[in-house]
């Protein structure tokens, strides 16, 4: 399991996480891995993941723009559909009906496309990341 935290526009998220006490502390048994857009912790059950995500809540309110959890190898969702899946709201084989696409230039997202709702061209030119994630019924193209 692996937390994609994408950092706000003119944040450098990492270093939001080190130059704090608390966080320092929350992310102590953790080794968060500093990426071009945010930053990616590595957890061992979506328990601990959505564990992680609840103590870094106010850090996550304030300077994260979209939290995204890798669930398989190149397989991502949000944050609240991997609650839903946890809580068995949702079956994992079966929270494949809502997504949007996320692109990322220069370290912060450039843009939110919503595949399903939009007449989405490819839209990747010049994008240095575009991640796929699937989300739940009650986020569908609501950004």
């Amino acid at each position: 399991m692996l937390l994609l935290l994408v950092q706000r526009e003119a944040t450098d998220l990492y270093a939001t996480f080190f130059s704090s006490e608390t966080s320092r502390t929350i992310l102590r048994f953790y080794r968060p891995k500093k990426l071009a857009y945010g930053v990616s912790i590595t957890c061992v059950s979506l328990g601990s993941l959505l564990s992680l995500a609840s103590e870094l809540r106010w850090y996550l309110r304030r300077y994260v723009q979209e939290a995204i959890v890798e669930i398989a190898p190149g397989e991502f969702c949000t944050l609240a559909l991997a609650e839903e899946i946890y809580q068995r709201l949702e079956a994992h084989e079966e929270a494949r009906d809502y997504r949007k696409r996320i692109y990322i230039r220069e370290g912060s997202v450039a843009r939110v496309a919503w595949p399903e709702c939009d007449d989405d061209a490819d839209g990747s030119e010049g994008a240095d990341t575009v991640l796929d994630v699937w989300c739940s019924e009650s986020e569908f193209c609501q950004d």
